[in-house]
């Protein structure tokens, strides 16, 4: 199967890092022009060596999410592609429900949840008018169950992300665009990954991969592969769903 975006455009969140990262290479090498959006301004320098082009937003913030879009849309005359990957713990995986508060709550929520709402809604008049889109959430295994380190807020977040695409996905369906959700695994990508994982035992490392049914942790390239293939002409009948992309977790 030969996935190419020639002549298409995308937009990929939370691209500084990890698995937005490896998002933007793989639409890059498959041929789409490929913008790429972050709060963090290291994005620029990112974005520099990809060969790609960066936006710096608050994505939480609607009036933002919007202007970002605006200004890809003018400046390709399209947007074909929305891959969201702007969120995670947000160095907030470690609290307890005691620890809760309604300011760390709105942080995990709004930077999981709002993030693609706005650019969604934004994104979605821009595709309607060629009666084409792909819009494709990444959401976590954390939003298929409850999450083995406790994660109240992220977990919340990622069960709305859920909620979020089948939702999307009823109301543009009938204008060509399709909405889907990637649902990864562990995958070391990102800060807070990494700590999860090294704070285990090796006792603990050996019962995560021995519930793996292919005993392997999961690349953020493996994440990037999957949302090519929702994006792609071969994924058009499929809307509304969620792969999960985690080593065959048991």
């Amino acid at each position: 199967m030969d996935i190419r975006f020639d002549g298409r455009v995308a937009l990929i969140s939370g691209g500084a890092q990890g698995i937005g990262r490896a998002i933007c290479v793989a639409f890059r090498d498959s041929g789409a022009r490929v913008h790429v959006v972050d709060r963090d301004p290291r994005i620029e320098g990112v974005a520099k060596e990809l060969g790609i082009t960066a936006h710096v937003a608050d994505l939480t913030d609607q009036a933002s999410a919007s202007s970002v879009v605006q200004a890809v849309a003018a400046q390709e005359g399209r947007l074909d592609i929305l891959a969201l990957a702007a969120g995670g713990p947000r160095g907030l995986g470690g609290l307890q429900l005691a620890e809760i508060t309604e300011e760390n709550w709105d942080r995990i929520m709004d930077a999981n949840v709002k993030s693609g709402l706005w650019l969604s809604q934004a994104a979605a008049p821009v595709m309607a008018k060629e009666g084409w889109g792909r819009i494709i959430l990444i959401s976590s295994g954390a939003a298929m169950r409850a999450s083995r380190t406790g994660l109240h807020a992220y977990t919340a977040a990622k069960h709305a992300v859920i909620g979020l695409t089948r939702q999307l996905s009823v109301g543009l369906g009938p204008q060509g665009i399709t909405v889907n959700s990637v649902a990864p695994g562990l995958i070391l990508s990102g800060p807070d990954a990494r700590d999860q994982w090294e704070g285990y035992s090796e006792e603990r490392k050996a019962q995560v991969l021995a519930g793996l049914s292919t005993g392997r942790l999961g690349q953020a390239e493996d994440i990037a592969h999957a949302t090519l293939f929702l994006a792609s002409e071969q994924a058009a009948s499929i809307t509304g769903q969620i792969l999960s992309v985690d080593s065959g977790r048991i």
